[in-house]
Order: C-alpha cells, then sequence, then structure tokens
C-alpha cells in the first residue's frame, strides 16, 4: 500500500498534469502491466497501448522516468533489432516492432536526461539506417533475405500485405527518428555523439528521398552548423555531392523559393580551405552568384534582404570577387551591404538591432572589408585571377571608398553608444572586428572620429586581454559564425589581434600617438606579447608557430621607441619588455622559422638600449645576455663570397621582411655603443668585430647600398668608442675590399682618404 501511495503522489504531482482522468488510468494500468509481465507478449500489448492513448506529448519528464522504468533501459533498441535483423517471431509483425520501438523512443528522447541515457544513443545508427534506407527498404530487405527469414505460412499476398502497411506506417517512423536524432542533437556533446555515429553520410542520403528530403536538410544543416570543418574532413565526398545538388535547386528555384533556400545554403557551405579543393563548386558557385544577380537587384524588404547578403558573404570568403560578376553588380553588392549597415546602426540610443538584424549586419561587415581590400589597391598590378572589382576603374573605387566610408562611420556611431557591461556581446566583437579592418586598411578618412574612440578600442581590447577565454559566449559564436572567420577557438587576445595593424598605423602619427600613451596602449601590447609568448611556449616546444600578430605588435611598439624616447625611458612597461626580450631572444635563436619575429625583438631591444643613460656600475646580467645574443644573431645575417656580400642560408628565406629590421638593429647598435661604452668589448668577444670586417675584405663587393651604410654606421660607432676596435679596423682596412671603401669609416679610424 505505501508503494502504491507513493506512486499515486508522484503521478498526480507530474502526469496527472498532463493527462486527461481517463488517460491517466490507462497509463497506470499499462505501466503495472508492463512491471509484472510475464513474456514479451505482455509487454509489446501494453506497450501498443501506451503509444496509442498517451501521446508523447502529453508525458511529462516524470512519467517519461516512471515509463523508462517499467520498460527497462534496452528493450527499445530490442525492438528495433528485432524487426530488421531477428529472423525468429515476436509475437508482432516486424512492421509492428518498428513502429512501437521507434514511437517510444521518440516519447522517452522528449526528456533530455532520457535521451541522454547510453541505451538510447546507441539505437542512433538504427535510426540512421532507417532514414538512409528508408523503413520500407530495410524491412523489404529482410523480407527477400529468404524463405527463412520469413515467419511459417507466409507467402505473396501477404508480403504485399505486409508492404502496403509499411507504407501506410513509414511516415510515422520517420517522424519518431527525427524526433529521436534531433533530441540527440540538443545535448551537450550530441553533435560530436551524431558525426561519430555516422549522421553525415546517412543524412546526406536521406535529403534524397521525398519523403524526408527537407527533414533531413533540417538537421544535417544544424549538425554542420555545429561541427563544419571536422564533417567537411571527414565526409568531403557525400557533403560536395549534396551541395552541387543543392546549387542546382537553387538556380532552378522560383524567386519567392530563391529567397527562402539563401538561408539553408549557408550552412552547406564547407570551409575556404576545402572549397578551393573543388573545381565542380567553384563552376558551381559561379551559377549561383548568376541566380543571385536579379535578386539584389530587386526591391526587396529588410526582412528579405538579410538572407541574400549573408550568402553573398559566405560565397565571397570561398572565391572572393573572382565569380561574382560584372563590376556594376559587384559595386551594387557592396552599395546594399553598406545601405543596409547605415540603417541598422544609425538608430538612437538603445535601439539595438534584433538578432536577425545582427546576423544579417555580420555578412555586410565581411562584403565591405572584401571590397575594401579590392578599392584600397585600384592601380596596382592585377592579380592572375583578375576579379570584377579588381578591375574596377579610378572613379568606381573612389564610389565604393565613398560608401565604405559613410557605413564606417555608422560603425563609429554604434560603438560610441556600447556601454562596459556589453563588452561579452559578440554582436559588439563583430562590430569591433569590422572597424578595426577598415583601419588597418585605411586611416586616412573619419581621422578625428577614429582619434575620438581610441579609448573605447583600447579599453574593449584590455578587457579581453584581461579576462583571457574565459568569454563562453564569444567561443560559442566565433566557433559557429555563419560567416567564415578564418580564425580557431576564441581567446582573450582574439580582440587586440584584431586592432594589432590599426595600432601599428596610428602609433606613427602624432594625435592617435597622444591619445594611445594617455591610455597605456604601449603596456597593453607589451603585456600581449608576454601572454601570447607564454601561450605558444607551453602549446609546443618544438616547431614553434610563426604568429604575424607579435611581429605587428613589435611595430607599433618600435613607432613608440622612435617618436617617444621619454616615455620609453620613464614607462615601467619598457623595463618588463626588456626582460621578456632577454628571456624570449635566446629561444629565437633556434627557431628558424621566427626569424623575423627574432628580428624584431633583435631591433626593439636595441632601440630601447640606446636610450639608456651610462651607467658606472656593474652591468645588469640580463642586459648583457640580451646584447650577447643580439650580436651572434646580427652576424649571422652575411657572409662573404668571390662576388658581393651574400645573405647568409639561414636569412635567405626570410630577407625580404627581415633586411629593414636587420639595418634597424646595425643603426641602434651604433646607439647603444655611444650611450653604453661597454658593449665595446663585448662587441670583440662575440666575435662580431672580426666577423663583420672579415666579411667585407674578403667579398669582391659590398653588399647593396642601405645594407651597406648600416654596417658603416655599426663599425663607426665601435671605431670612436674603442681604442682596441680602432686599431683592428685600422688594420683590416688597409688590405682593402668593401672595407676599405667606406669613407665615413676611414676617417672615424684616422685613414687618409
Amino acid at each position: 500500500m505505501g508503494d502504491h501511495a507513493a506512486e499515486e503522489e508522484e503521478r498526480g504531482a507530474a502526469g496527472g498534469r498532463c493527462l486527461s482522468e481517463a488517460q491517466t488510468q490507462v497509463l497506470d494500468r499499462c505501466l503495472h502491466a508492463l512491471r509484472h509481465a510475464k513474456n514479451d507478449s505482455q509487454t509489446l500489448a501494453a506497450l501498443l497501448l501506451i503509444t496509442r492513448l498517451c501521446p508523447a506529448s502529453q508525458l511529462d519528464p516524470a512519467t517519461m522516468r516512471r515509463l523508462f522504468e517499467a520498460v527497462g533501459p534496452a528493450l527499445p533498441a530490442r525492438l528495433l533489432v528485432t524487426a530488421l535483423r531477428d529472423a525468429g517471431g515476436a509475437g508482432l509483425p516486424p512492421q509492428e516492432l518498428l513502429s512501437l520501438g521507434s514511437a517510444l523512443l521518440a516519447a522517452l528522447s522528449t526528456d533530455p536526461n532520457m535521451a541522454a541515457r547510453p541505451q538510447l544513443l546507441a539505437t542512433v545508427p538504427l535510426l540512421l539506417g532507417l532514414l538512409a534506407d528508408g523503413p520500407e527498404s530495410q524491412l523489404q530487405n529482410r523480407a527477400e533475405a529468404g524463405p527463412e527469414a520469413r515467419p511459417a505460412g507466409s507467402g505473396g499476398e501477404g508480403d504485399e500485405s505486409r508492404r502496403s502497411e509499411v507504407k501506410s506506417l513509414d511516415e510515422a517512423v520517420v517522424a519518431d527518428c527525427f524526433q529521436v536524432l534531433t533530441a540527440v542533437l540538443g545535448l551537450l556533446r550530441g553533435p560530436e555523439r551524431l558525426l561519430a555515429r555516422g549522421a553525415v553520410p546517412a543524412l546526406c542520403r536521406a535529403a534524397g528521398q521525398n519523403r524526408c528530403h527537407q527533414r533531413a536538410l533540417s538537421l544535417l544543416g544544424c549538425l554542420l552548423f555545429r561541427t563544419r570543418e571536422e564533417a567537411w574532413r571527414r565526409h568531403p565526398a557525400e557533403l560536395l555531392s549534396l551541395l552541387l545538388r543543392l546549387c542546382s535547386e537553387f538556380c532552378r528555384a522560383s524567386d519567392p523559393t530563391r529567397l527562402q533556400m539563401c538561408t539553408q545554403l549557408v550552412r552547406f557551405l564547407p570551409p575556404p580551405e576545402a572549397a578551393l579543393q573543388s573545381v565542380e563548386l567553384r563552376e558551381a558557385v559561379g551559377r549561383v552568384w548568376a541566380a543571385l544577380r536579379p535578386t539584389l537587384q530587386a526591391k526587396l524588404t529588410p526582412k528579405q534582404i538579410g538572407p541574400v547578403l549573408v550568402l553573398s558573404a559566405c560565397l565571397l570568403d570561398l572565391y572572393g570577387w573572382e565569380s561574382v560578376g560584372p563590376a556594376r553588380y559587384c559595386c551594387l553588392l557592396v552599395n546594399r551591404a553598406c545601405v543596409e549597415v547605415r540603417m541598422g546602426l544609425e538608430e538612437p540610443p538603445g535601439n539595438d538591432p534584433s538578432p536577425e538584424l545582427q546576423n544579417t549586419l555580420t555578412g555586410c561587415y565581411r562584403i565591405m572589408e572584401a571590397a575594401m581590400e579590392q578599392a584600397c589597391t585600384a592601380g596596382a598590378a592585377p592579380p592572375p585571377h583578375c576579379s570584377a572589382l579588381s578591375a574596377l576603374s579610378l572613379q568606381q573605387s573612389r564610389q565604393v571608398l565613398e560608401v565604405l566610408q559613410e557605413a564606417f562611420s555608422a560603425v563609429i556611431f554604434y560603438l560610441q553608444q556600447v556601454e562596459p557591461d556589453r563588452f561579452s556581446d559578440p554582436f559588439v566583437l563583430a562590430t569591433f572586428r569590422a572597424l578595426c579592418a577598415w583601419l588597418a586598411e585605411e586611416t586616412s578618412c573619419l581621422k578625428e572620429e577614429v582619434t575620438a574612440l581610441l579609448p573605447f578600442l583600447i579599453g574593449y581590447a584590455q578587457r579581453h586581454l584581461q579576462e583571457g577565454a574565459a568569454e563562453p559566449s564569444l567561443s560559442d559564436w566565433t566557433a559557429r559564425l555563419s560567416v567564415s572567420e578564418g580564425g580557431g577557438a576564441w581567446t582573450g587576445t582574439g580582440a587586440l589581434r584584431y586592432l594589432l595593424p590599426a595600432l601599428c598605423h596610428l602609433s606613427a602619427e602624432d594625435a592617435p600617438r597622444k591619445v594611445l600613451l594617455s591610455m597605456d596602449a604601449p603596456a597593453l601590447l607589451v603585456d600581449f606579447l608576454i601572454t601570447t609568448w607564454t601561450d605558444l611556449r607551453g602549446r609546443s616546444q618544438t616547431a614553434l608557430p610563426r604568429d604575424p600578430g607579435m611581429e605587428t605588435a613589435c611595430s607599433a611598439l618600435l613607432n613608440v621607441t622612435v617618436t617617444e624616447p621619454d616615455t620609453v625611458r620613464k614607462d615601467p612597461c619598457f623595463r618588463t619588455l626588456e626582460a621578456h626580450l632577454s628571456e624570449a631572444l635566446p629561444v629565437l635563436m633556434n627557431k628558424p622559422r621566427l626569424l623575423v619575429l627574432a628580428a624584431n625583438y633583435c631591433a626593439l631591444g636595441l632601440m630601447i638600449g640606446r636610450l639608456k643613460a651610462p651607467t658606472g656600475g656593474p652591468v645588469d646580467s640580463c642586459q648583457r645576455r640580451f646584447f650577447s645574443v643580439t650580436l651572434r644573431f646580427l652576424r649571422g645575417a652575411l657572409r662573404s663570397g668571390s662576388g658581393p656580400v651574400q645573405t647568409s642560408a639561414d636569412w635567405e628565406e626570410s630577407w625580404d621582411e627581415a633586411a629593414e629590421l636587420w639595418r634597424l638593429s646595425l643603426q641602434a647598435l651604433g646607439g647603444c655603443v655611444r650611450a653604453q661604452p661597454w658593449l665595446s668589448g663585448l662587441i670583440r668577444d662575440e666575435g662580431w668585430l672580426r666577423h663583420t670586417v672579415g666579411v667585407l675584405t674578403q667579398s669582391g663587393a659590398g653588399p647593396e647600398r642601405h645594407s651597406q651604410e648600416a654596417l658603416e654606421e655599426a663599425l663607426c660607432a665601435v671605431a670612436e668608442r674603442c681604442p682596441d676596435c680602432r686599431r683592428e679596423v685600422r688594420e683590416a682596412m688597409r688590405s682593402g675590399g668593401t672595407l676599405g671603401r667606406m669613407k665615413r669609416l676611414k676617417a672615424a679610424v684616422g685613414l687618409k682618404d
């Protein structure tokens, strides 16, 4: 009686709220029968009553748990296996078992806790097989397996009757399968589980069947939304075949249908790296662009134009402007994107864009960025695959830049209204990123507005750097972005990375630089270098990957060391930077792939060192280590040859990028020698002087003019400050060679020209 009372209480608190009194009574009797069933026939009879009289939509979680406990964890899967594979009698026709098993799984899956049970997850491959081949096909295969697989006494007429029943049950089974798979997809690791169990090829096949075409596309689209890169890596052939079919359907569709298909098509586009491998897809994308042109030229509402612009942005991510079409169409696309941005962002403060509009504007940002990259290079040599936009006339380029300027003015207006409590909003990040892309290419326009916005830009980047990767909303957004960002997982340095190219430009201009200094931008850049370096060292001890962001941060700091010597002398962040350079440069010396970063570190440290006042006390060991490594690094750039001085093998691959930094380092080395006399002895001890003099005397001709001038600058400084070095250089100059033709150096060592 106690158990019965507890059961009544549970039913009254949960199941009684969803079912009628009559249904509740039937359910109680069926659950009692399930718990006390003596054979499969009694179990199946009770289940049939439940599925037919108590729909799953009316069963709440508590009732679901009672049902699951009553039937046991293995029964639903056993019903499916029996229907599809078991040749023995089970008391019910296979189609009834299939219908019962799928209905039971669908009912249980409405509760997320039930959907996550291992027993339910184990049925996913069976359900995918039903969708891929169709329930009718699965049961027909069993029926045709041979007489031994059929129940005794079955004949041709019986087979036809069963097939007719299967067709009537087919739609319900398909619906149940999609219900279960959709529930699994919504679990915490649901997408990964479906991917691992072969969901992608199965759903690709299911999408080819009329009965479940749209539902298969919908489920597969949601799955790809979360697992695009991994899914395309595992199943490129199946996904490409489906995508080509969708592209053909898109091109054949009527205008209203095509508008509806834009959002769907976006979900099935591959990552850019996968797209580049397919000639078929490139041609299909060209046909999609052709189908989009009339749509884009038509008069559309904001709700209609949004999906068109997002699809256009995604297609640009795949193949750029090459397949878009004539120049006037490219200009129209850019203009429509800019108009949407202005209309969406130039709203009074407090009127934030809806989620739908935010997605549209994110696509517009990508179109604007792609247009800016092309328009800002107008007049340059055309690329091998010349696109219509790259062939714009000068007047068209100016028109494009004008509409872009108007749109980015709206972007600046929007960001001015953003409060710190919205810094973790993904749309704010998208807007911030778009403006940074504009500033990286074009800083001469809107200069006053940009300078006024710098406190926000620096504060935004600073907040994310301090908070690190603890931004789940941003991490989730960047991982699932419908418009490719080309990046990996979100980290705290992400916002600052977008801003770095702009900081490199702005730090070279007086007015913006003053604002940057007032916002402690140098300290922010130093923190970025240290954080990124620590992350690199932690991820790999052998092949450290090149990080262009670190190189750009060094360029911005170099601008400050050149233009703001007082700040460099007084700001403690530059002492922190010196310690970091001293620690990192010895490691970089042994990483050929990071030679450009090493050249940046070398130049940065020497530019700081030249500003130091002479000290009479002992030299700091950290400082001595930095200069020792720097001298070894610099002397490795050149080698002697029978003709002109040659670039060494280690430097040859990176010379175009590192040469200017090497020359700047030599000039700064001369300044360091003049400011810190103790360096002269180290220069001799480390062999830099002997090596440099030897290369210049043994070669038939000197290096190119700028490198020779940098070498002469450093040698003059050494000769002026160190008598022993002066004598060594004077003796070497008497033997002739390139060294003997350096007029300033002759004067510095006391030789007559």
